[in-house]
């Protein structure tokens, strides 16, 4: 006869092991948290109360705290309160603190008050990562997403959005001051002097926030981009890549090892493009892995005449494609690649091979650009595929070579793409996947910054232990 299986009687009596150490096995990932804590100089990193006050009650060791934190971002565990009652009931947390159960305030405040110190920590497994030679390609892909803030988009404003709300309430106090005039028309009642109350009383209800929003736009028009989150101030409005799907967050930029596909880098920007970031994040990558020469791939988002100067100047070579923003090829006209440059006689030569010879040098946008032109374009029987004007004119930036190198080795080296693709865009899912719907938890850009931090550190842990194993990693994190 089939049964099923069965557990134990609840009343009966069991024997558990005496020791904490009985629970926790040798290839716990527990016992990595456990030594990479007990190994750094919390001290020296920032974090406050490492030696104990004379006076006062008996604080919590930050090591503690921060264990906590360490193992509960590796558990997908980031809200204090959950983090208190692991603390009662989870073994392995237990083991970890030594049976210490801190409450929920004394969590939170640890993070909030030591965002610098837990930030350091990040850096310093990094610098493990590199004293144990997983970063030795110098190779990384950068890119930036869009993580979710603690606001609503109803609670966001913008210029364009107060304008359509302010339209919005416009057009409702009209149609109720229409319906209170049709009411007026009618014959006296119970009924009609309801109504004129309720729309009367929506009408003052939208007054009062017509009132708000006007008070609101005066401090909007105040800030820094003319944007007001009211919930996390440093929060702004993003637009995504989905239409109409755009969210009220941070622009989380990375640098991400193509080798092993590790944090290297990462900054947490409340700037919703990635135009201007390439060569701040470029740099700190170079700096982190202490090399003098990087290989950077990102995608278009990134490509800026400046930036890529920035770090060509840096010794960062770039790879990445290059903006189209012509509109001639959809068009059927020749664009700006179909002219060839031949640097011996800095001339260009159009589709027609006719020779466009340079003229005058002028500053625009802080480019220093250099023009040329050819009268034959008149004559020319292929005017109507190049140009509507009276001849077609080429624009090339004093330091053009540079984007041209950037594109030649992208022609070279098409497979860089999909590089990109699978080296830095996997990492970010998987962190979204462990903070879920809400993403961050904390308000304003150093907290998140804090957060993001932890979030990094613990995929950059779970990485190295499946690269290296839990016992090769703890072995090199005493050795170190």
């Amino acid at each position: 006869m089939r049964r099923f299986v069965e557990g134990e009687d609840r009343s009966q009596s069991t024997l558990f092991p005496e020791r904490l150490e009985d629970w926790i096995s040798e290839d716990n990932p527990v016992r990595v948290v456990d030594v990479f804590v007990d190994e750094l100089d919390l001290g020296g990193l920032g974090f406050d109360r490492v030696a104990p006050r004379a006076t006062g009650r008996p604080s919590y060791h930050p090591s503690v705290l921060l264990k906590l934190y360490i193992y509960g971002y590796l558990n997908r565990v980031q809200s204090s309160r959950r983090l208190e009652r692991e603390s009662g009931r989870n073994v392995e947390v237990m083991w970890l603190t030594g049976r210490l159960t801190p409450d929920h305030k004394t969590i939170a405040n640890f993070r909030k008050d030591n965002g610098p110190a837990i930030r350091k920590v990040c850096s310093q497994f990094v610098a493990l990562c590199r004293q144990l030679n997983l970063f030795a390609d110098a190779s990384v892909a950068i890119d930036g997403s869009k993580f979710k803030a603690v606001n609503t988009r109803d609670k966001n404003f913008t210029r364009a959005k107060m304008k359509r709300r302010m339209e919005q309430i416009e057009e409702s106090v009209d149609r109720y001051l229409h319906q209170l005039d049709s009411a007026d028309r009618q014959e006296p009642s119970r009924a009609r002097e309801t109504k004129t109350t309720r729309l009367q009383d929506k009408i003052a209800t939208l007054k009062d926030e017509m009132q708000r929003l006007g008070r609101l736009e005066a401090r909007m028009l105040t800030e820094p981009g003319q944007q007001i989150s009211l919930t996390d101030p440093d929060a702004r409005s993003m637009a995504t890549s989905g239409r109409g799907s755009g969210m009220v967050g941070y622009n989380v930029q990375s640098a991400v090892d193509t080798t092993h596909h590790l944090f290297v880098a990462h900054e947490v920007t409340n700037v919703g493009t990635d135009r201007s970031q390439l060569s701040a994040i470029a740099k700190q990558t170079k700096a982190v892995l202490e090399t003098d020469a990087l290989n950077v791939v990102a995608d278009r988002g990134y490509f800026s005449s400046l930036e890529i100067l920035a770090c060509d100047q840096d010794s960062i070579t770039v790879t990445l494609p290059k903006l189209m923003t012509s509109s001639g090829r959809v068009k059927g006209r020749f664009v700006k690649q179909d002219f060839r440059y031949v640097a011996d006689e800095d001339v260009y030569v159009c589709p027609a091979d006719e020779t466009l010879v340079y003229h005058y040098t002028n500053v625009e946008k802080g480019l220093t650009l250099r023009r040329y032109w050819t009268n034959a374009c008149h004559t020319c029987a292929l005017k109507g595929q190049c140009t509507t004007g009276k001849e077609r004119r080429i624009t090339r930036w004093e330091h053009e070579h540079i984007l041209e190198a950037v594109q030649q080795r992208l022609d070279e080296h098409p497979e860089k793409m999909k590089q990109r693709r699978e080296t830095v865009e996997h990492p970010f899912g998987t962190i979204k996947s462990w903070m879920g719907y809400t993403h961050f938890q904390m308000k304003t850009l150093k907290h998140v910054g804090t957060e993001m931090a932890l979030h990094v550190l613990a995929y950059n842990l779970k990485r190295v232990m499946k690269i290296m194993g839990i016992a090769p990693l703890m072995a090199a994190m005493r050795a170190v």
